[in-house]
């Protein structure tokens, strides 16, 4: 069987009986257990996606099926989804079961989408290469033993390499965008509040966004189209009208672009990576878009900005895993006290506990304003001049990361592996919606990804134009 670049393929396939929703799962299936070295899947749901598959194809032949009929997709491990697991990726939620679905997840299914597994990631989504997962890191499958990205790393990889056609993963600074350019798919992270959090374990509670990895702009509009929109299970969602954005696609208009003159001069931006943006920087130029440059006098406080406030965060929600209602309980406790340290020193992986106690010690007495408060003024000059730049620009052009896709292993420092964010947390912590295509490969054969980002609620124009340069670059 073909791989589908698009469901517009599939859903024509599907209408002309070429395949059956059956033969698409079963393809799907075959792939995961072919590529299970690449450690993507945490739980496969093969029975039941075949059931489901059946149902849905009598739909089609009554012409009762719904808008994302056979549509297979993959979770990530911090979606939930009733009656089957969510880990999280880690030890302290062995065993838990989702006593109901995550708003995205349910809205997919009333649109009769099958979900066929829940992928791996880093644990509770803290980590940019997916080597923090209590199952072990996932493998890229386009390098010998490379990263992924992550935190959303298995479910790039899912995309990338044909186990469904597409995922949902979660981005808090980058997680959708990150792996989307190490693994060559299109990596979508809408405006914060676009998408109901409802049922997604949380990280950080005001960055996290539900997003979409897929291998075509057109996917990443249909399923934002149907997950998008107000949800009277969460407060913080917007009630904004969600436009029909598939239509809306086709539109090709001439825009301002801004490029920060901080990123392409950035000592740690990868050579090949700067000549794509160039590249790309002058082709639309060529085509008549106002190509300028910006200034961004914050980048060096981006990360620090994001690192304080998430792992507060995390510190506060985290809290909740003790042991008592559900999960993993240490047998070794001689009373309430030392059961919840033991549960929680064997249960969370050593980067969750790192991030926890910098969370904790950021919102302790003696530090909480000299770290905390001062983090979150500077979130607002960030998002401000953010803001500027794009009431005076149509979109925000930059790489998605400083390299491509690196050696499982080769980074031991966190420090370190923080800068893989670099360039992804300005949107998150301004909250604005940004997208990653994926733009070539280096010389061996890496792919290169490339960020555009725009105004809060704007992702009509955002996927429109996205769509436009993956057309001309394909």
């Amino acid at each position: 069987m073909k791989n589908y670049s698009s469901y517009l393929e599939i859903r024509k396939d599907l209408e002309d009986q070429i395949v059956t929703c059956e033969t698409l799962v079963n393809h799907y299936l075959v792939n995961i257990h072919k590529h299970s070295q690449l450690n993507v899947f945490l739980e496969v749901y093969e029975e039941e996606a075949l059931e489901q598959a059946k149902r849905i194809q009598e739909k089609i032949e009554n012409n009762s099926a719904g808008t994302l009929a056979g549509l297979v997709v993959g979770i990530k491990d911090v979606l939930a989804y009733k009656g089957h697991g969510l880990g999280s990726a880690s030890k302290i939620l062995t065993g838990f079961k989702s006593q109901f679905t995550a708003s995205a997840v349910q809205r997919l299914i009333d649109q009769d989408a099958i979900i066929i597994g829940r992928q791996n990631c880093d644990e509770f989504a803290m980590g940019s290469s997916n080597e923090n997962s209590a199952y072990g890191p996932v493998v890229n499958g386009k390098g010998n033993q490379k990263v992924p990205g992550g935190s959303s790393g298995g479910s790039a990889v899912a995309v990338q390499m044909d186990m469904c056609q597409v995922s949902l993963g979660t981005d808090t600074g980058g997680s959708v965008r990150q792996p989307a350019a190490f693994c060559g798919v299109v990596g979508m992270k809408p405006t914060y509040s676009r998408i109901s959090r409802y049922g997604l374990a949380a990280y950080a509670s005001s960055f996290d966004t539900i997003g979409t990895l897929t291998k075509s702009v057109e996917d990443s509009a249909l399923l934002l189209e149907t997950m998008a929109g107000d949800d009277e299970y969460d407060s913080t969602v917007s009630t904004k009208e969600v436009p029909a954005y598939t239509q809306k696609l086709q539109k090709e208009d001439k825009f301002k672009v801004a490029y920060l003159a901080e990123t392409l001069s950035h000592e740690g931006l990868n050579h090949e990576i700067k000549d794509a943006v160039e590249n790309l920087l002058k082709k639309l130029t060529n085509r008549g878009h106002q190509v300028s440059e910006a200034n961004f006098d914050l980048l060096d406080y981006l990360l620090p900005t994001y690192y304080i406030l998430t792992t507060a965060e995390a510190s506060s929600n985290l809290s909740r895993y003790d042991g008592v209602k559900f999960g993993h309980r240490t047998e070794d406790s001689k009373n309430l006290e030392s059961m919840y340290k033991k549960t929680r020193s064997e249960g969370f992986g050593e980067e969750v506990k790192r991030r926890i106690m910098l969370g904790t010690f950021v919102l302790s007495a003696s530090y909480y304003d000299a770290f905390y408060t001062k983090a979150q003024k500077a979130r607002r000059l960030i998002k401000e001049q953010t803001e500027e730049i794009l009431s005076k620009y149509d979109f925000i052009v930059s790489p998605t990361t400083s390299t491509v896709a690196f050696d499982i292993g080769s980074i031991n420092d966190s420090l370190e592996m923080f800068l893989a964010d670099l360039f992804t947390v300005q949107a998150s912590v301004a909250g604005i919606p940004a997208i990653s295509i994926p733009y070539g490969v280096d010389k061996e054969g890496m792919p290169i990804g490339i960020q555009i980002m725009s105004r809060h609620f704007s992702e009509e124009k955002l996927l429109a134009f996205a769509r436009q340069i993956l057309a001309e670059v394909n």
